[in-house]
């Protein structure tokens, strides 16, 4: 074991502000000191005379989201207090990407009143030839394509945008309270366990065991009221509460509503939470279309084109045609699992008749018949 400064080279990153900065829909990636999202919080128009930081480097933030580390494999841009580390030897995508998990395991020992600009590199770190050998066998998954659904450019313009009322639209109901504890006993598997936290969708893991059905939102009632989609059935800690769509829902409807559900967190703090009697009170902008009968009516679906427009949407087909063909090779699975069962159990029967006849004394039989 080392310290970070003896296997990364270390230094302050570009520091710069996005108020400063030229926001664009494609250009370098510009990283803060959040939590969320790779650390990047818009992308923005290249500075000149300003060189980014390089690739194939990690970002560590020394305050606000205190070592929050991530690997980046093309330049960025950076703000305050976020430090860049590059490797002092090559190093893979995935050495990089362990690294900063390892670094990431210290936040404990920070907080928003005790940065870690001056300890951070003296953190203990495994030497190269120190990390496990499984970690080069997996490989990172390739990038996400850029490329949108479909090939079509929507202005968002909120000039024909109407109210709506959260209960025209959600039957808004609380979650059951499941603990921690108890999903231990059921042990890891494939459904979510949904908390108050306002990262990674609000799950912190995935149990073989649920409580409620997918297909809906979720909202934190506890502080800020972070909203996330949950496809898939699930489980949820206290104070998570379920909006139910009373119209027909899909995952791109979903990220639009989710994207402005989110953009309401600064009604809330600590001392007045997002509580279910102010989600029943919640109202909610969005396109309107007027229905035959002349009453405006959520436009869903230009909802759901907008975010198929957008770049990298793409990858939610992906994933969707993904989870296709792994229901498809499940199924394959469960069909040879039963023709090898059937073909035991067909061998078995014909292995009885065969003894059965044995038992028969046939020969002994057919001399008698004949003699």
């Amino acid at each position: 074991m080392t310290t970070l400064d003896k296997i990364f080279d270390v230094w302050y990153g570009v520091n710069l502000e996005v108020v400063n900065s030229e926001v664009v829909e494609r250009g370098i990636p510009f990283v803060s000191r959040q939590a969320v999202d790779n650390g990047v919080v818009c992308h923005v128009r290249k500075i000149e005379g300003v060189t980014p930081n390089p690739a194939h480097t990690l970002s560590i933030a020394v305050s606000g989201s205190v070592l929050s580390t991530f690997y980046h494999d093309c330049e960025y841009y950076s703000g305050r207090d976020v430090y860049i580390a590059k490797p002092k030897e090559p190093m893979t995508r995935e050495e990089m990407l362990y690294y900063a998990v390892i670094i990431e395991a210290n936040k404990y020992k920070y907080n928003y009143g005790r940065g870690a600009n001056k300890t951070f590199r003296n953190i203990i770190v495994p030497e190269k030839h120190e990390l496990p050998k499984y970690i080069n066998t997996y490989k990172a998954e390739p990038k996400f394509s850029e490329k949108s659904v479909i090939n079509k450019k929507y202005i968002l313009s909120t000039k024909e945008w109407m109210w709506f009322d959260y209960r025209e639209l959600f039957r808004i109901s609380g979650s059951k309270t499941t603990s921690i504890e108890e999903l231990k006993t059921y042990g890891d598997g494939e459904y979510p366990y949904v908390t108050t936290q306002a990262v990674n969708n609000g799950v912190e893991g995935f149990y073989n065991f649920y409580t409620e059905k997918g297909g809906v939102l979720t909202i934190d009632s506890a502080v800020l009221g972070f909203c996330a989609y949950q496809e898939k059935d699930f489980s949820a800690s206290d104070h998570v509460e379920i909006l139910t769509p009373l119209f027909e829902m899909n995952r791109y409807i979903a990220i639009f509503l989710v994207t402005l559900i989110n953009k309401e967190q600064y009604r809330y703090n600590y001392g007045r939470k997002c509580s279910h009697i102010k989600l029943k009170k919640s109202r909610i902008k969005l396109p309107a279309i007027k229905d035959t009968q002349g009453n405006w009516q959520p436009d869903w679906k230009y909802m759901e084109e907008y975010i198929k427009s957008l770049p990298y949407s793409v990858n939610l087909e992906i994933n969707e045609k993904a989870k296709l063909l792994n229901e498809i090779e499940t199924y394959k699975h469960k069909v040879a699992a039963l023709e090898t069962q059937l073909a035991a159990q067909h061998s078995a029967e014909v292995h009885y008749h065969i003894d059965h006849v044995d038992n028969l004394n046939l020969g002994d039989n057919v001399e008698n018949k004949f003699s």
